[in-house]
């Protein structure tokens, strides 16, 4: 229990040093912190239409930081989960545009769709890994910017006829459902919360219980050791990569067949990858870490719109508090050293 105590300190300290120095930077800057962080918890549980929006929010950002977390786990660095996600929803989405199909065939292959494009979008840097020793970072930032446009011609110039959002994908492929919406006032609130906390257990279960998750592990800790040992270091690598990969993609399919129902041109990243590394992280890597952390960084998001709303407070501050929080976490170290010797002091 002590174990996971001292893994929770730093990111709990963390996130309360990023809250004190944002609202430090809400009274320079003129503002009522109280009023304004008091807002933003309306925003977050305020009702039940803020509830069901919070939810959707942190949906996204589970799926990203279980894909960052599993690669920080085996000894590699996703960092290309944002194209994966890009490639993921457009999967997604054409399968929930392209095929008649009854309910219960065509929803799963529309989420099975977007996992296994961001799977094959992850496999590039994993094989490219494995075989020519590339290191994954250069080739998964590369492959972001690969994903983006490549997708947004296949939008204008295959799915539609040069218009910038595809038509919506049939009712049958949704993840939206009379009863969140019911429940929530109608917020876009899914069913894609349920494939998030499976993906949470998958990873648990997978790196925890299974052998293939010790091995993967074991080779993230020390290849030369796994080779001797009788591990495939190369087939463990990609697996890896395909893995995680598969987790970027549904983050995308969640959004393009829940929140929005189609996908769109997009003139930059959606960030919800990027963020994912973030919420890895502050999740210290762990399956229930990430589900803590998303949850934070889902409501902070959440919460960030209705600033302006209530208190004129600009709902970039959020995204100040999150960058702090990440600078914070990154200073773990020194986080973990004042309080060694704080408990000095006080022994």
């Amino acid at each position: 229990m002590s174990k996971y105590l001292s893994k929770l300190t730093s990111p709990l300290i963390a996130v309360i040093l990023g809250l004190v120095v944002g609202a430090i930077i809400m009274l320079v800057s003129g503002y009522d912190p109280v009023a304004g962080y008091g807002s933003m918890i309306n925003g977050i549980i305020g009702d039940s239409y803020y509830v069901g929006e919070s939810v959707r929010t942190i949906i996204p950002y589970i799926l990203a930081g279980l894909a960052v977390a599993f690669t920080f786990r085996t000894g590699l660095f996703n960092i290309g989960v944002e194209g994966q996600l890009i490639v993921g929803w457009l999967a997604a989405v054409w399968v929930g545009i392209a095929f008649d199909l009854p309910r219960i065939i065509h929803l799963p292959f529309a989420i099975l769709a977007g996992a296994a494009a961001g799977a094959l979008w992850a496999f590039i840097p994993g094989y490219l890994k494995a075989k020519f020793r590339v290191h994954e970072v250069i080739v998964s930032i590369m492959l972001n910017y690969t994903a983006l446009y490549v997708t947004n011609y296949l939008i204008r110039n295959v799915l539609t006829d040069k218009l910038d959002k595809t038509e919506r994908i049939a009712d049958t492929a949704s993840l939206r459902s009379p009863f969140f919406e019911s429940i929530t006032d109608f917020s876009r609130m899914h069913w894609g919360i349920v494939v998030a906390i499976i993906c949470v257990i998958i990873m648990w279960f997978l790196l925890e219980r299974t052998k293939t998750g010790f091995e993967l592990k074991a080779v993230g800790f020390n290849q030369h050791a796994s080779e001797y040992a009788g591990m495939s270091v190369n087939k463990n690598i990609i697996l890896s990569m395909v893995i995680s990969g598969a987790f970027a993609g549904l983050a995308g399919a969640m959004e393009g067949l829940g929140t929005f129902g189609y996908a769109a041109v997009k003139g930059g990243f959606t960030g919800m990858g990027f963020d994912g590394i973030a919420v890895a992280l502050l999740g210290a890597n762990t399956a229930i870490g990430v589900v803590l952390a998303a949850l934070l960084f889902g409501g902070l998001k959440a919460g960030a719109l209705n600033m302006p709303l209530e208190t004129g407070i600009p709902s970039e501050i959020v995204d100040i508090v999150i960058a702090l929080i990440i600078f914070f976490v990154a200073s773990s170290y020194f986080i973990r050293w004042i309080a060694a010797r704080f408990k000095k002091g006080v022994k």
